[in-house]
C-alpha cells in the first residue's frame, strides 16, 4: 500500500507541473457571417498601389460588442492567413512591422460606436469605407501608436478579417478572411514597349496627321518669310529721277556733240574752232 502511494507520486507531481506549464487550449470564437470586401462605392482609387479600402462592417457586431470592446483589422498576406493565431492579451497584438516578418499585422482599432447602422445621409459623415494603408507617416512619428496604418510595401495579395477583443485583449469573435485582393502595379520603365510599328491604328492617323500640319505651317512660314524679305535680296531699278533728301536731280548728256561725230573728228577739227597754225613756211 504504501509502495504504491510512492510509486503514484512522480506521476501526480508531472501531471501538476504539465498543466501549470503546458497553455490553456484557446477556446473557440464565435465566426460572424460576414466576410470583408472592397466598398461598392463608385470611387476613383478604390485600390492604388499601396492602398485598398474595404466597406465598414456596419450592423454586423451589434449584437455581440460592447462599448468597452475594440474592433481590430488583421491584414495578412493571403499565404500567410492561415498561420495567423489570434492574440489573446494586448500586449500580444502584432504591429505593422511584423507584416515584413510574420507576414500579418492588426491596425485600425474601431470601438462601436464608430460604426453605426444608419447610412449617411446628404454626405453629411462622408463614405463609409476603411482605407487600408492610408498613414504615411505614422513609423515616422515616435508618439504614434505601433499600430499605425502604414502603406502596404507589395501588391499582395492580401486577406482581412475583423477580430473583437475585449479590454484585456482576449478574443470574443472573428469574422471570415476576405477573398484575395491584390494592389494595382505599375510598369517597370524596361517593360515599356515604345516601337510605333506596334502602336495602334488610331495612333498611327493621329501622327501622320500632326506631322502633314507640321510640314503645312513651315511652308506657310517660309513662304512669308520670302516675301517679307525679297526687296532686300532683289532690288527694284532706279527711277528716272533720283531722290536725295531734298534736291531733285535730272539726268542729262554733258556735251552737244553725239558720240558718233566725237570719235570720227580728228584732233583740232571740232566744229566753231578755228584750226591750229601750220610751223612750216
Amino acid at each position: 500500500m504504501g509502495l504504491a502511494q510512492r510509486q503514484l507520486g512522480p506521476s501526480l507531481l508531472l501531471l501538476l507541473v504539465g498543466a501549470l506549464v503546458w497553455p490553456p487550449p484557446c477556446l473557440s470564437l464565435e465566426l460572424i457571417p460576414y466576410t470583408p470586401q472592397i466598398t461598392a462605392w463608385d470611387l476613383e482609387g478604390k485600390v492604388t498601389a499601396t492602398t485598398f479600402s474595404l466597406e465598414q462592417p456596419r450592423c454586423v457586431l451589434d449584437g455581440l460588442a460592447s462599448v468597452a470592446n475594440t474592433i481590430w483589422l488583421v491584414v495578412a498576406f493571403s499565404n500567410a492567413s492561415r498561420d495567423f493565431q489570434n492574440p489573446q492579451t494586448l500586449a500580444e497584438i502584432p504591429a505593422f512591422p511584423w507584416l515584413l516578418t510574420d507576414g500579418h499585422y492588426m491596425t485600425l482599432p474601431l470601438s462601436l460606436d464608430q460604426l453605426p447602422c444608419e447610412d449617411p445621409k446628404d454626405g453629411s459623415r462622408g463614405v463609409p469605407l476603411l482605407r487600408v494603408g492610408n498613414d504615411p507617416g505614422c513609423l515616422a512619428d515616435l508618439h504614434q501608436l505601433p499600430y499605425c496604418n502604414s502603406p502596404l510595401p507589395s501588391p499582395g495579395p492580401y486577406r482581412v478579417k475583423f477580430l473583437l477583443m475585449d479590454t484585456r485583449g482576449s478574443p470574443q469573435a472573428e469574422t471570415r478572411w476576405s477573398d484575395p485582393i491584390a494592389l494595382h502595379q505599375g510598369k517597370a520603365p524596361a517593360s515599356i514597349d515604345t516601337w510605333p510599328g506596334r502602336r495602334g491604328g488610331d495612333m498611327v492617323v493621329i501622327t501622320s496627321i500632326l506631322s502633314s500640319l507640321a510640314g503645312l505651317l513651315l511652308l506657310a512660314f517660309l513662304a512669308a518669310s520670302t516675301l517679307r524679305f525679297s526687296s532686300l535680296w532683289w532690288p527694284e531699278e532706279a527711277p528716272e529721277q533720283l531722290r536725295i533728301g531734298s534736291f531733285v536731280g535730272k539726268r542729262y548728256m554733258t556735251h552737244h556733240i553725239p558720240p558718233s561725230e566725237a570719235a570720227t573728228l580728228p584732233v583740232g577739227c571740232e566744229p566753231g574752232l578755228d584750226p591750229l597754225p601750220s610751223l612750216s613756211p
